[in-house]
């Protein structure tokens, strides 16, 4: 699975090189790169983000600023010229910290840091059948089998559940993805699915137990072949 990332840089030239960078490194797939963070934000809300690639010092809102205004935190490999930061931008949980003018070989050992990382995050231990969420003050045990999908809402999520009430709870869409085994799949920005309740598929459209949930345009080959697990007959 490609790791999807974007660049945000108020240099071109800086955008450019990190471009190339990108296109050569094969685990990585550019999906948008931005001059400023209004725009990566705009374009976070409707896109998932596994990486960005971040300038600190932009006219307007700076990286840091911009980080910290997320609720959901994509991983973050910081790309400036002032060495300064470093110290706050750890403090952020930044994967890497990256000096300009960035040499090829020391971008790729800050990208094989998020490599490994998303490689230990995708085999998960089946060993829990369940977990606990806090919804109106109480711990709720969700049972892995009951959920249909989940949902995002800004700060919150909704499990949907397989003949139970729906739960809301106080998290972010990523890390309910980040505590769901592999079998739980992130189809859009909004929504991850249990892969085994899929019914149908129409277009860019789930079918679970009577809801209907988008696919994003850009995951639709990656979560087809997720859900079918190459059990796909075709002429």
């Amino acid at each position: 699975m490609k790791i999807r990332c974007i660049i945000i840089d108020d240099e071109p030239l800086a955008r450019e090189g990190l471009l190339d960078y990108i296109e050569k490194t094969a685990f990585l797939h550019i999906v948008g790169d931005f001059k400023n963070t209004a725009l990566a934000k705009d374009f976070m809300q409707e896109h998932p983000v596994d990486l960005v690639f971040l300038d600190i010092s932009m006219p307007g809102e700076g990286g840091l600023e911009f980080l910290k205004s997320l609720n959901d935190l994509p991983q973050v490999i910081f790309t400036t010229a002032h060495r300064e930061y470093a110290a706050e931008s750890y403090e952020l949980d930044a994967i890497d910290y990256l000096v300009k003018p960035i040499a090829f070989e020391r971008f790729l050992k800050a990208v094989n840091k998020v490599y490994s990382r998303n490689i230990q995050e995708s085999i998960k231990p089946a060993d829990k059948d369940f977990f606990f969420v806090k919804v109106d003050g109480v711990l709720t045990k969700v049972q892995l089998e009951d959920i249909l999908y989940v949902e995002g809402m800004k700060d919150y999520v909704k499990i949907h559940r397989k003949g139970k009430s729906t739960l809301i709870t106080l998290l972010s869409l990523k890390h309910m993805e980040e505590q769901l085994p592999k079998e739980f799949i992130r189809v859009h920005r909004s929504f991850i699915i249990a892969g085994n309740r899929v019914e149908a598929i129409e277009g860019n459209v789930l079918k679970i137990e009577g809801y209907e949930i988008p696919i994003a345009p850009q995951l639709r080959n990656e979560v087809l072949d997720k859900i079918t697990g190459g059990r796909f007959l075709k002429r």
